[in-house]
């Protein structure tokens, strides 16, 4: 005689029931768990099952399985059976899921059913508000905390004390930490992770040397602070401390905090440090996380080859690895390059939408139309990614930058959301670049009603009107500015010598060897005007000149003396009078480099017999030879 596995099902109690699905919890036996379930759905057996059995089920979705099926059989179970575990189980289920919403929701079901509310509830709702930076939640929260009786719980401290760091407000923070009767380690990293975020390392380093005892975690954010700010020497000698003296092991998760804070900052001395950690500790099998996190680093650090051949060489990759690489080269402005390796990219992954905003970002930064205008028109039919914000961005950069401005307004008025300043301020730029006055003096205006701080696009479009000939209006912009008491974004130039990173401001004169880089900066000049370089003047626009023909010749050369001594000319004469002849060159801007320091660059290139790296706000140029990577399309 045969049983069905029905019979089978109707056989078993429900006690065996539950021991079966607690043990495919246990045993992370995801499908076998769902084919039960489903098989005591079909059985009729759910339809007379206790709350014991949708308990046992709840818990299993809960742990491995979807955050909605959770959500579905903790419906079914009567608010009589339901205990503060079952509540804290899906609100954990949520969390996981990144449902922060939905268990902030929960939480305010769980206080109206009069469910006692626990650490471990607290602590999830706290996570929620940090989540999405809710700190009028999160205060609410943090009085229900503490007239439950749960101030005594350290876990429950140091969640709300995570809560108001992230959310900005570190005197909170500092308030309950002064308070608690007990702390523990992860008291103080909380503390220490607020303090290196919105009061500086200084009193970080303060924090971190009161500390009775560090984990790796809070090691892992005094040094990734100090390379964040480009204190290269204290955050590398702390890492040699960590390892050497106090023999803590770096993890994966370590590893790819501080190559993320080397990316930034374009720290490659202690990126090398890491990677040669790695491949130590780990062999040629290094992890697909760090893997990928060295990828990213050494192309954000302008070594863009090098991070190909890290890629070449892993032996897993998966799509976020792919993404990094890619916009990566995309930064480099290797379409080219891009474009032939994604065929292979779809044998290994299938792309995203990160992925085809690198793919339209290369097409734009090497002015690939035809090949970008294909990607985007086929992104959801081909690849079934439904096009985003980004992807449009990335297309009206594409056409602007080309001169089909016309093209890139249609697409702005047939996007299927409203446009964000990304997108407009990339066509205004192009309004610059190809001289459209009318077309930019409109987008500005609706640039304004989103973001009436943003200086940027003012001071391009006043720089647009002097240089057409209208200094009344160039000078009226700027006034308004200054009338509402806003401010340009200055120009900040880093150069790393000798493992410590140098910044210039344009006419800076604060270094101690002022007058030895102005020295190299005068020779540098003279060199590059012998090999052709006229200074770009239009490049400096200065109130009340309306005409550089009509400038006397003092006038004049006050322009060019403002324009020699941009920061970027600074931090090369810098890079000259430090390092060895022949060596490389890397200089990181926190805005775009103009026309004029990018012609010079390529001279300098070229006299000077350097290869010089700069990565402005937009993207890499590499200088070599007397030419640039981007091919003059920027």
């Amino acid at each position: 005689m045969r049983w069905s596995a029905h019979t089978a099902l109707t056989l078993l109690s429900t006690r065996h029931l539950r021991s079966l699905i607690r043990e495919c919890t246990r045993q992370s036996s995801i499908d076998v768990g769902k084919k039960l379930h489903a098989a005591i759905i079909a059985s009729g057996i759910a339809a007379s099952a206790d709350s014991f059995l949708y308990n046992a089920l709840l818990h299993f979705h809960a742990a491995c399985g979807s955050a909605m099926c959770a959500r579905h059989v903790f419906d079914k179970i009567p608010s009589s059976h339901k205990d503060t575990v079952d509540w804290t189980v899906l609100m954990g289920s949520f969390a996981r899921h990144g449902m922060h919403q939905s268990g902030l929701r929960l939480f305010v079901e769980m206080r109206r059913e009069g469910v006692r509310v626990d650490d471990v509830a607290m602590v999830c709702l706290f996570n929620a508000c940090a989540r999405l930076g809710n700190v009028e939640i999160g205060v609410q929260g943090h009085g229900i905390m503490v007239k439950v009786g749960l101030s005594s719980s350290v876990k429950a401290c140091n969640a709300v004390m995570d809560m108001y760091v992230k959310c900005g407000q570190l005197s909170m923070a500092k308030r309950v930490f002064e308070e608690m009767e007990e702390r523990s380690v992860v008291s103080w990293t909380v503390i220490l992770d607020g303090v290196v975020k919105w009061e500086g390392v200084g009193s970080g380093r303060v924090v971190f040397d009161t500390m009775p005892e560090r984990n790796e975690v809070s090691w892992t954010i005094m040094i990734a602070g100090y390379v964040s700010v480009g204190l290269v020497h204290d955050g590398f000698s702390l890492l040699q401390e960590m390892v050497f003296v106090c023999g803590l092991g770096l993890s994966c998760v370590t590893l790819c905090t501080f190559l993320s804070a080397c990316a930034q900052s374009g720290d490659i001395v202690m990126g090398r440090w890491v990677h040669a950690y790695a491949f130590k500790t780990m062999g040629s099998g290094i992890d697909i996380m760090v893997g990928t996190a060295l990828v990213d680093m050494y192309a954000k650090c302008g070594r863009v080859d090098t991070a190909l051949k890290v890629f070449q060489h892993m032996k897993y990759r998966n799509v976020v690895t792919w993404n990094a690489l890619l916009s990566g080269m995309a930064m480099h402005g290797r379409g080219r390059v891009i474009l032939k390796m994604f065929p292979q990219m779809l044998k290994e992954a299938k792309p995203d939408d990160l992925t085809f905003t690198a793919l339209l970002s290369a097409c734009s930064h090497s002015g690939l139309v035809e090949q970008g205008r294909h990607y985007f028109q086929n992104l959801e039919a081909l690849y079934g990614v439904t096009p985003k914000i980004e992807h449009y961005a990335c297309v009206v950069d594409l056409l602007g930058r080309a001169g089909h401005l016309e093209e890139a307004e249609i697409l702005i008025k047939r996007m299927p959301m409203p446009p964000n300043e990304v997108v407009l301020g990339s066509l205004i730029g192009s309004c610059s670049v190809h001289g459209k006055l009318p077309l930019g003096e409109r987008l500005l205006q609706e640039m304004v009603q989103m973001d009436p701080h943003n200086t940027e696009y003012h001071v391009l479009l006043s720089n647009m009107y002097a240089l057409g000939g209208n200094q009344d209006r160039a000078n009226l912009m700027r006034q308004l500015l200054k009338d509402r008491g806003i401010r340009k974004v200055p120009g900040i130039s880093s150069i790393y010598v000798g493992g410590q990173v140098y910044q210039f401001s344009a006419g800076d004169k604060s270094h101690p060897r002022t007058m030895e880089i102005y020295m190299k900066l005068d020779e540098m000049i003279q060199r590059l005007r012998l090999a052709g370089y006229v200074p770009n003047t239009a490049c400096q626009v200065f109130p009340g000149f309306d005409n550089r023909d009509d400038c006397d010749a003092d006038k004049l050369e006050e322009i060019e003396q403002a324009l020699l001594c941009h920061s970027e000319k600074l931090a090369v004469c810098f890079g000259l009078i430090t390092t060895s002849a022949g060596s490389p060159l890397h200089i990181f801007k926190n805005l775009r480099i103009c026309k004029d320091c990018h012609s010079a660059m390529k001279l300098v290139s070229h006299v000077y017999n350097r290869e010089i790296v700069i990565r402005d706000r937009n993207r890499f140029h590499c200088f070599k030879k007397g030419s640039c990577s981007c091919s003059d399309f920027w």
